[in-house]
């Protein structure tokens, strides 16, 4: 192997994680080389370019933990990179719309939890500012956030791809990790585009996360079970319909949000996702399997207990997936006005959502440490907005656990 193909650190995954990790880690320790691996041709290809393109702003997160911590701090970066790099973004706000009374003590938990976490200009109003806000919804009372805006996250990503690569790191794409043998000296990975060698290794790689913990000879408490969420876009002659975003109150048992409005930076006004078990871990469509990733998934104990605990659940978004009227019915609960042509199918995304052997379904952020690697083992949303913050804090845990000096 040559000398150019020998790092300090090697980061798996090209999305909007893995870059920033790489950026702050070569902005902290210059003379380290570091390079990132990505299986696509291009970047930020799944979770972080298939998402609904919200920066959130801390309001549904547990106080204390790391996602309330995160999110609240890597807003304002986040906003603040894009005043730097002339990235366009938007704070057009957001409700939270309880469509009924027995909501209303959850939607109080979410104004007590977003004061606690510091959450920017939280009010609880009536329905007659509502209607202000966004005339066509309907709710007994909601909470705004102004805070909350929208942007394209592929846009921040290639961003952060390019301050890396201009600090000194490599970027390697169509570079499909195939093989991991790790050794108390390091790690060498054998993929599509040759062998690498590094000392150290951080793993970003989302939906397959758990995959290269096992390649590494570990064992891992939980299983990547991918979630696809569906999209309806909404015609543009009924895009007056929606001001900014309007979400449901999320059911406190389910780390989803419910089906919901999202005006788009590009124009566009989406409604969605639902949330199904996707048969591929890369399962954009009803009809992608892979046979391996659903072998995997019914093998893992998790998946039963998640099943006996959440089938009510889960049935029911089955059902809205199949069914345009149940989905619309659905979407009506906020927007009454909504019609089922009114909606046109879009795409999906697919969320790696970790699930322990007991069947829970990891809420919070979850990174661990292992002999020369780190590993983000669950990172969904709202890792995009708070991904600055999260790039900090993998580069703090590195500089320890690697003995990292600049």
């Amino acid at each position: 192997m040559t000398s150019s193909k020998r790092y300090d650190v090697a980061i798996i995954g090209g999305g909007i994680l893995g870059l920033v990790t790489a950026m702050k880690l070569t902005q902290a320790f210059p003379r380290r080389r570091v390079v990132v691996l990505e299986k696509e041709r291009d970047l930020a290809a799944h979770q972080t370019g298939r998402n609904s393109g919200v920066i959130h702003s801390g309001l549904y997160y547990r106080p204390g933990s790391y996602k309330a911590a995160l999110c609240v701090r890597g807003g304002r970066e986040l906003r603040g990179f894009c005043d730097q790099h002339s990235i366009n973004y938007d704070l057009i706000g957001k409700v939270v719309v309880a469509t009924s009374e027995a909501e209303l003590p959850a939607l109080q938990t979410l104004y007590e939890r977003g004061t606690a976490n510091g959450v920017e200009g939280l009010q609880v109003i009536g329905p007659e500012r509502l209607k202000e806000i966004e005339p066509h919804a309907y709710g007994v009372k909601a909470l705004y956030c102004p805070a909350t805006g929208i942007l394209d996250y592929k846009q921040v990503s290639l961003a952060y791809a390019s301050q890396m690569q201009e600090n000194g790191a490599d970027l390697f794409t169509s570079a499909r990790v195939n093989r991991i043998h790790a050794s108390p000296e390091g790690v060498a990975l054998e993929t599509s585009q040759g062998d690498f060698e590094a000392r150290h290794l951080i793993n970003c790689a989302g939906l397959h996360a758990d995959v290269i913990v096992r390649m590494m000879g570990l064992k891992s408490d939980v299983r990547i079970i991918p979630f696809r969420g569906e999209y309806y876009t909404i015609a543009p002659a009924r895009h007056g319909l929606v001001k900014g975003l309007i979400y449901p109150v999320p059911n406190p048992l389910f780390p989803f949000l419910g089906v919901h409005f999202t005006r788009r930076i590009g124009g566009d006004v989406e409604a969605g996702p639902n949330a199904v078990l996707a048969l591929a871990r890369e399962g954009y469509t009803k009809t992608t399997v892979n046979l391996g990733d659903l072998a995997g998934t019914l093998a893992w104990p998790g998946f039963w207990h998640m099943a006996r605990k959440y089938w009510r659940t889960g049935m029911g978004e089955v059902y809205r997936s199949m069914s345009k009227k149940a989905f619309t019915k659905a979407l009506q609960r906020l927007l009454p006005e909504i019609r089922g042509e009114d909606l046109v199918a879009a795409g999906a995304g697919v969320r790696a959502q970790a699930v322990d052997r007991k069947g829970f379904l990891l809420d919070d952020f979850s990174i661990i440490e292992t002999r020369n690697a780190i590993h983000v083992q669950n990172a969904p949303s709202p890792a995009a907005t708070s991904s600055l913050a999260i790039g900090e804090h993998i580069v703090g845990l590195a500089a320890k656990s690697f003995g990292l000096a600049p």
